[in-house]
Formats: structure tokens, sequence, C-alpha cells
């Protein structure tokens, strides 16, 4: 495998707000490389010059947030003609801005929950009038959840406004959907089992995500074959409209009616050996090191 590959490096760190995420990401991807025998080493762009890359035959991206996932790091990597693990500059950008990416799908019908760009400028009354009440609000380009929060007055509105204004220049506000939150994991243009998520708070928050530890994982799910048909579609679709490939993870809600929305594209999930495409990987009889040796394999320039 060794001869196959060449010298690889992990991407990890980095500077963005999810930085010890992409940090465990990156040594449990790091450690599965080493042992298959494959000659990976760790590169953390915080710490390391980039130019360093050139000694390397190819690279495994485990940067989440801004200047990883978003198609800076891919960019450097094209020019470099390093083959890297996940979508490209120009799909990992558009899969990174959430604006942008459910006005791609609102577009292609795609369903997503109803959005508007907001500023200092928006009229909260005008908002809730589009929306209802509780609703949305979050930074365009942030993962992890981070700085989402959900609103149910103005006060509400004004300060999670701020928080998301903080993070990133293009903040969103999203109507709210009733129902039960899902993940479908995507590799190879091929889908994964459905993980269903059961938090014990308002939703699938950074707290749930990596600190509490009363979250569910349900894989597999007890969706019905017609419905797990239709998400599996449905999510390929949002992801090839994004022009995202290699691997990804697509999130949405089930709403009451059984209608499927898509909330957003992860083109950079999280791998430590707890993440959610490993879980649903293990459910289909898939080792945590076929897994990051699959993913590998789908690295391109």
């Amino acid at each position: 495998m060794s001869a196959e590959f060449g010298k690889v490096a992990v991407l990890m760190g980095g500077t963005s707000n999810e930085r010890e995420v992409s940090l465990q990401s990156g040594h449990a991807v790091l450690d599965a490389l080493k042992n298959r025998g494959i000659d990976a080493h760790p590169l953390d762009p915080k710490i390391d010059s980039l130019e360093e890359l050139r000694n390397f035959d190819r690279a495994f991206i485990c940067l989440h947030g801004i200047e990883g996932e978003d198609g800076k790091m891919q960019g450097i990597l094209d020019e470099m003609m390093i083959p890297y693990t996940g979508s490209g500059r120009e799909a990992s950008a558009i899969g990174m801005d959430k604006f942008i990416s459910k006005s791609i799908w609102e577009v292609h019908n795609v369903l997503t929950p109803k959005f508007i760009k907001i500023n200092h400028e928006s009229n909260y009354e005008k908002i809730t009038q589009l929306l209802d009440l509780p609703f949305f609000v979050k930074p365009a380009n942030s993962g992890s959840s981070i700085g989402i929060n959900k609103v149910r007055s103005k006060e509400d509105f004004l300060k999670a406004f701020e928080e998301a204004n903080d993070i990133d220049r293009t903040v969103i506000a999203e109507k709210m959907i009733s129902g039960k939150e899902y993940t479908l994991p995507i590799i190879n243009q091929k889908t994964l089992p459905i993980i269903e998520i059961r938090t014990k708070t308002d939703f699938y928050d950074y707290a749930a995500k990596y600190l509490r530890d009363d979250t569910e994982f349900i894989c597999p799910t007890d969706l019905s074959l017609e419905i797990i048909k239709k998400v599996n579609l449905i999510g390929l679709r949002a992801f090839d409209l994004i022009g995202c490939k290699g691997w990804g993870r697509v999130d949405f809600i089930i709403g009451k009616n059984e209608e499927i929305f898509v909330i957003e594209i992860n083109t950079i999930p999280g791998m430590t050996s707890h993440s959610l495409v490993p879980l649903s990987a293990k459910n289909s009889g898939i080792s945590f090191e076929d897994l990051v040796i699959t993913i590998l394999e789908t690295s391109c320039v």
C-alpha cells in the first residue's frame, strides 16, 4: 500500500473554529493509515509550512471549516498538482456556504427549509412573517453547528445575529422544520446506511455533537424501504448539484408529512472512530481502517 499511495500528508488542525475537532479526525486517520503500512505524516497548516506539501505524493484532508473545507486548501493542492481526498476547489467553496448551496438546491427543486440572507438592517417582524417562530439564525460558512441559534424572540434574534455575524459576513435565517433529523454518508457516489440523530437538546448543536453523552445515533434506522430510496436519491442529487465528489455527508430532516428537507452538505465530515460516517460504515461491515483506505483511494488532482 505504501508503494501504491506514496507519501501521504494528513492535513489536520488549521486555524478555523473547528481546529480541535479537526485534530481528532486527523490523528484517527493518521493512525489508521500507519496501521496499514502507509507512509503517512501529519501536517498542520497553523504550525507547518504548506511548502512541505511538495514533499508528498497525495493528501488526506481532515481540515474542518474555513481555510480547509472552503476550497482554499483544495486550490493550493491543485496548483501543486497534488492529489487529495474529497471535493475540488469550487464544490468545496459552494458546499461550505449554506446560502449558495441552498440557493442551488432551491433552483433545482430540491426541498430545503425556507431561508433568507439577513444583515444589520433586517426587519425582525418581516422575518417572522416569512419564517414563523421559532426560526434559526446561522453563519453561512461555519460547521459543527458553531454560531447557530434558535430564535424565539426579538432579543434572541439580535443576539443570534451578532454571534453569527462575528463568525461570517454572510448570515441566514432559516425556517425550523418539525421532524426527525438524519444524515446520509456518500462515498464514491454510493450511499451508506442512513443514521437517525436523536438529541436531548433543542437541535443537533455543538454540545450534542461533541460534549454531551446523551445524544443517540440510530443505525440502521426504522425508515421504510420507500423512504430510504427517496432519501438516497435526493441525497445523491443534492451532492451532485453542488459538484461534490469522493465522499461527504448530507444532513436532512423528514417532516411530519414525510417531506424530505435537505439541510446542508458536509464535504469533509468528522473522522474520529465515533463520528457518523465511520458509524454508518461499521453498520455495513466496513472497519474504520478500511473506510480510511477507501476514502484515500478517491483522491484525485
